[in-house]
């Protein structure tokens, strides 16, 4: 913005720095010129006192005393001439010349002049008033006479049988003069010229030390604020709030000194933790895949998965810089919770549609054998052929004893998944065991654990060394408070877990065996980034269920088994037999 007068306005760190350097010139100026008055008033009343004592010294001369008390019997003044030749002048000019006073006068009772420095002032009345001296006390004071501005002192002189000594008596003294004696303030100027050097020096030293400590707190001031101006600063901090608060996605923010700086709601709500603002990074309670995002060899922007809580969540990190400075790092969080569960829908309503269109096609071969039975009048053939596909059922998946299955849905979900795993050479059969008296009640979730566990035994039968690859899959249903509880068991042929490690650890983040051995992993979910398990084991203990590992397996097989418990995804057996 530009100014009335049409000029750029300063820089608020510009600004700063003006109004630091006036405040330090100030006080700098104020300080020497208190410390030069407070020095010129020592000297002046070091003058006064040297001047108090050594008017004190004349007056108190017993010849001083006697011949001003003599002179003050004589009627009248004695003539300059005699003055000058006179003793009281030789005792004035002697201490005047001994310590270098302006001058040392001394007067009768009347105020006039018996001695002066400069002997054509004799005889005439003193220029300044001699009154309280010769009322009998002694003053300080500072004016400008004949010779000069000067800082003196005034002190009565006594007649000789009035007092041994000057000083402070009784009232039946007799003043008969008074001794001046002044110091000129131009010597006090002199001296104070002397010592003002140190307080110019001084005072210059603390000018520099301030002008080098403004400048050095402009470029603090610019480096904290990023260079940006208070409107600029308040403007950011409304956005930030605004952004940061009113978006679904999570901000973390990581300063260059590894703090979280920024932790919004958003981030609290997707990573289940109250705001971490603060903490240092390495040691805040997230999960380790968002922390090796930051680390000095993570690829910026790489977008990874990973499940926290019951979220599944895809993060990204990258370098925030500012005029290439190191700000530190901005990771994002987006919530693909529904996205996985819908996507894992689709892969099952997909895997479903692609089994039905190569049932259609037998199911379109069928009708044609009748049509041409019909058609060359064999009609008892055309009877017994309708007969056997009655037997049978109109449509023939790939799944050995799969009318064990009463529940259409499971029906055609494994029979899906039996069109797939033969068309990669494994036989998926149902478990003589299978017994599901009542109906699925909850598909999404059942297809989400259920497609998992099948997709991955599938993988690892495909991978094993087994001659014979195959998958056997058994289901149990049982009643309970809250709806009927699906048991899923599901073996294969593989070559079981990784060697060494835990049937817990194949339910971790990130797990996956699908570009290694070919063993069972977590595998075909998270798009083969080791997300299947874990979700399907996420999603079971949400509805108060489980996935475990029954058997960890063997090399050559049988593979690993594993079981799946989800209450509250059927009806109980005595509701679907009334319906």
């Amino acid at each position: 913005m530009m100014s009335p007068a049409g000029r750029l306005p300063l820089r608020f760190s510009t600004q700063t720095l003006l109004l630091q350097l006036g405040v330090v010139l100030l006080v700098v100026l104020l300080s020497g010129a208190v410390h030069a008055w407070l020095t010129f008033e020592r000297l002046g009343r070091e003058a006064e006192n040297q001047a108090l004592t050594l008017a004190r010294t004349v007056a108190s001369d017993p010849s001083v005393r006697a011949n001003v008390q003599a002179i003050s019997r004589q009627a009248g003044t004695p003539p300059p001439a005699e003055l000058k030749a006179g003793p009281l002048m030789a005792v004035a000019e002697g201490a005047r010349t001994r310590t270098g006073a302006l001058f040392v006068v001394i007067t009768d009772e009347t105020g006039l002049r018996l001695a002066h420095p400069d002997a054509d002032r004799l005889g005439e009345r003193v220029s300044t008033d001699p009154s309280e001296a010769l009322a009998g006390r002694e003053v300080t004071t500072r004016n400008t006479g004949t010779l000069g501005p000067s800082a003196g002192a005034k002190v009565p002189v006594f007649a000789p049988d009035a007092s041994s000594g000057a000083g402070t008596g009784s009232g039946s003294r007799t003043v008969v003069g008074e001794v001046s004696v002044g110091y000129s303030t131009e010597s006090i100027g002199q001296s104070l010229a002397r010592d003002i050097v140190p307080i110019v020096l001084t005072a210059a030293g603390s000018l520099a030390a301030g002008v080098l400590a403004s400048f050095l707190l402009r470029r603090r001031l610019q480096r904290l604020t990023l260079g940006l101006e208070p409107e600029e600063i308040g403007a950011l901090v409304h956005d930030q709030v605004a952004v940061l608060e009113g978006v679904d996605e999570g901000v973390v923010g990581i300063s260059a000194d590894g703090r979280i700086s920024v932790f919004n709601a958003a981030a609290q709500r997707l990573l289940c933790q109250p705001d971490l603002a603060g903490q240092l990074w390495q040691d805040a309670p997230v999960p380790a895949q968002l922390k090796a995002l930051t680390l000095p060899d993570a690829r910026e922007g790489e977008a990874v998965e990973l499940v926290a809580g019951e979220q599944v969540l895809v993060a990204s990190a990258r370098k925030a810089l500012h005029r290439r400075e190191d700000l530190g790092w901005v990771v994002m969080l987006r919530d693909r919770t529904e996205l996985q569960h819908l996507t894992r829908q689709l892969d099952a309503v997909g895997t479903m549609s692609t089994a039905l269109r190569a049932q259609r096609h037998e199911f379109a071969n069928q009708l044609h054998t009748i049509a041409g039975f019909m058609s060359i009048g064999q009609h008892q053939q055309a009877r017994d052929y309708l007969e056997k596909l009655a037997a049978t059922g109109p449509l023939k998946f790939p799944v050995d004893q799969a009318e064990l299955l009463q529940d259409p849905y499971l029906q055609a979900f494994i029979g899906a998944k039996g069109v797939e795993a033969d068309e990669r050479g494994v036989s998926l059969r149902i478990g003589p065991e299978t017994l599901v008296r009542g109906q699925v009640t909850e598909p999404q979730d059942v297809t989400t654990v259920l497609g998992n566990l099948i997709d991955n035994a599938v993988n690892a039968a495909v991978a094993g060394t087994a001659a014979e690859r195959w998958v056997e899959l058994e289901l149990l249903d049982s009643e309970g408070d809250g709806g009927g509880t699906l048991h899923v068991v599901v073996a294969d042929s593989g070559d079981g877990l990784p060697e060494g490690s835990t049937p817990e650890a194949v339910f971790a983040e990130g797990f996956t065996t699908a570009a290694g051995n070919g063993v069972r992993g977590a595998v075909r979910a998270g798009g083969g980034q080791g997300l299947g398990l874990a979700l399907a084991r996420q999603l079971a203990r949400r509805r108060g269920g489980d996935v475990t590992v029954l058997e960890p397996g063997n090399v050559g097989g049988p593979g690993a088994v594993f079981m799946a418990t989800l209450p509250g995804t059927t009806t109980a057996a005595t509701t679907a037999r009334k319906a």
